[in-house]
């Protein structure tokens, strides 16, 4: 039987951003292959066992919004559920699970392996095929050619990793994988602007050789939430994990031997996750404070490695397992993996337009840390948008683009196209504008509709998403056509102000001392309404005044977003701008008014000269 070497779309790398961008193109319709080096490894989780968390977790539910499998996998394998910030506003809640790598890792193989107009090659990248700037293919290692119409890159640490164990250095994509040499020359080649950056992972250690018994124990939510929007229950079984903490005696250990780190010994020159330091970092970093929590997570219900989060490090082995015994309950521990600091290539992502299309080269995409982010979640969100984008390639050339206002994943790439990047980028709410609109828990109402529109989703996922929209709006009509006077309220135990205006259920709920189950009591036929919608509807209730004002920001802020700017605009004969402004702005190329604002150094006069530029070079067409 004849292998077939044409594909629409090929997806190089089998990742979390890989695994995103195959199913999405495939979903789309496109003839895809996803080659990876190692079938066996596809959605391997090569640093920590977890999915989520502060600004991560909206990222996971928005790609899960778009049909994503990132989602529904950690619902199948998470081990721990915790909503992070619960006690806080619902902005900034985070879902957050620990998984089963084993069990994380054979759902999204399931998943893959099941999806249609997908195959999967194992195979190892060496060239590409360019014919006068676009992509055509690629070059096996066995010398073969694979032709397709769009390709997709998502390499992680593989571009001429090098990994670093106190004076110990040699080439990996990670532990035990070979790194890519001859790609990341290729893509040298090609004159995108590369730089280096760091990443880094903590020691395994033995389950059976730690002392739980007198360390605090870290508890699962007794009611799960699930992430993925087609998902009402976790069955999984649910396990706590533990936490201690570094001490005088640990920070002594590592000061003493501090040179012999390669961050510190002058080995490893790139930029780490300043969001996600090493040990080494911390202590020296942060030498005012006494110790440095760590979360003891297992890496699964029948597995017996535990990994201890928040002591990643790249000191020699023997001073591992040093500073590790120095820690309460880690006194006899065993390490079966030692940590490490991995150096690897990345693109500097003001190369791509928000598409995730290169502007050298057509219709060759790169997604997630090629482009300078850290994180299993900022790369699927990376992999979810350029697969699309890949698949709508071939057609129409239209293009799926999410503004920042309408989600953190459009938040994620326009600061990174924008912006650029010297450091791993990390998604944290903060960096969203209108972080009350985008909340962890809206993200299908945000994003669904607008996947079903682009033809990634699913008609199961669309069938769910539309019966829940139309129960969502009858149980809002419900409790906004409901009213009752205060006198009544009073009569009924419920203190209000005698002011003599009617208040609807839904206006009564943004009170502080009146919760659902009053309004319950008030009208019996309220208790048909599911959790689900009750949620939402509180939310909307108790945030209606800021939800409004940030609606409103909202609509000024798409009005430069909606002026777009020719992708041919010579920036020499705007005017008034300086050489380093059009340089910039020449080699970014801002789709619209809006994101030119958001580019580092260029300044509101010289928005106001482009934006002069652009109406009036509308109006002389017009004339």
């Amino acid at each position: 039987m004849k292998k077939i070497t044409y594909f629409d779309v090929i997806v190089v790398g089998g990742g979390h951003a890989g695994a995103e961008a195959a199913a999405a193109a495939a979903r789309m319709g496109a003839k895809t292959a996803l080659i990876t080096h190692s079938i066996s490894k596809i959605g391997e989780m090569s640093c920590n066992p977890a999915i989520g968390g502060l600004g991560k977790g909206h990222l996971v539910r928005e790609i899960d919004a778009l049909d994503g499998i990132m989602g529904q996998s950690i619902d199948k394998s998470g081990i721990q559920f915790r909503m992070l910030n619960s006690s806080r506003g619902p902005a900034v809640r985070g879902p957050r699970a620990q998984a089963d790598r084993k069990l994380y890792k054979n759902s999204i193989q399931k998943i893959l392996f099941n999806q249609k107009n997908l195959s999967i090659i194992e195979e190892t990248i060496e060239d590409l095929i360019i014919d006068k700037n676009k992509v055509c293919g690629v070059i096996t290692h066995k010398l073969k050619k694979m032709h397709c119409r769009s390709l997709v890159l998502t390499t992680g640490t593989f571009l001429r990793g090098q990994i670093r164990i106190g004076k110990n250095s040699y080439p990996a994509g990670r532990l035990g994988d070979k790194s890519s040499i001859n790609l990341a020359k290729k893509i040298e080649s090609l004159k995108f602007s590369i730089g280096r950056l760091k990443t880094g992972t903590p020691p395994r250690i033995y389950k059976q050789s730690i002392n739980f018994n007198d360390l605090e124990e870290q508890t699962p939510d007794k009611n799960p939430v699930p992430f993925s929007f087609i998902n009402k229950f976790i069955h999984i079984p649910q396990i706590s994990c533990f936490i201690t903490h570094t001490n005088n005696k640990t920070h002594k250990i590592i000061k003493n031997n501090i040179h012999l780190s390669p961050m510190y010994s002058g080995q490893i020159m790139s930029m780490g996750a300043r969001y996600c330091p090493s040990i080494e970092d911390k202590i020296n970093k942060f030498s005012d404070k006494r110790s440095h929590q760590i979360f003891l997570e297992p890496e699964g219900l029948d597995n017996n490695i535990i990994y201890p989060n928040g002591i990643s490090t790249s000191l020699p082995e023997n001073i591992q397992e040093n500073f590790i015994r120095s820690i309460k309950g880690l006194e006899n521990a065993i390490i079966i993996k030692p940590g490490y600091a991995i150096e690897y290539d990345f693109v500097n992502p003001q190369e791509l337009y928000h598409t995730l299309e290169t502007k050298k080269i057509d219709n060759l995409f790169f997604a997630g840390q090629i482009n300078g982010t850290t994180g299993y979640e900022e790369a699927a969100a990376q992999g979810i948008i350029a697969g699309i984008n890949s698949a709508l390639k071939l057609s129409n050339n239209r293009k799926f683009i999410i503004d920042r206002s309408d989600g953190y994943i459009g938040v994620l790439i326009d600061d990174l196209v924008t912006r650029g990047t010297n450091e791993p980028y990390r998604m944290f709410t903060s960096r969203a504008e209108f972080r009350l609109v985008l909340r962890a828990d809206n993200a299908d109402q945000r994003l669904t509709p607008l996947g079903i529109k682009t033809g990634c989703v699913s008609r199961f996922r669309e069938n769910i998403f539309n019966y829940k929209i139309n129960k969502l709006k009858k149980d809002f009509s419900m409790v906004k056509s409901k009213s009752i006077s205060p006198n009544k309220l009073n009569k009924l135990g419920i203190p209000i102000n005698h002011d003599g205006k009617k208040r609807s259920a839904f206006e009564l709920l943004s009170f502080n001392n009146i919760g659902f189950d009053d309004i319950v009591k008030i009208w019996p036929e309220m208790g048909l309404i599911d959790n689900e919608s009750r949620e939402q509807i509180i939310i909307e209730s108790q945030y209606a005044g800021y939800l409004k004002r940030q609606r409103d920001d909202i609509d000024d802020f798409k009005k430069d977003e909606q002026l777009t700017l020719p992708n041919n605009l010579d920036y020499k004969y705007v005017g008034s701008l300086s050489n380093e402004i059009v340089e910039k702005l020449s080699l970014i190329k801002p789709p619209t008014l809006g994101a030119a604002s958001r580019i580092s150094g260029i300044t509101p006069a010289a928005i106001i000269a482009l934006l002069r530029h652009v109406r009036r070079q509308k109006n002389n067409k017009e004339a």
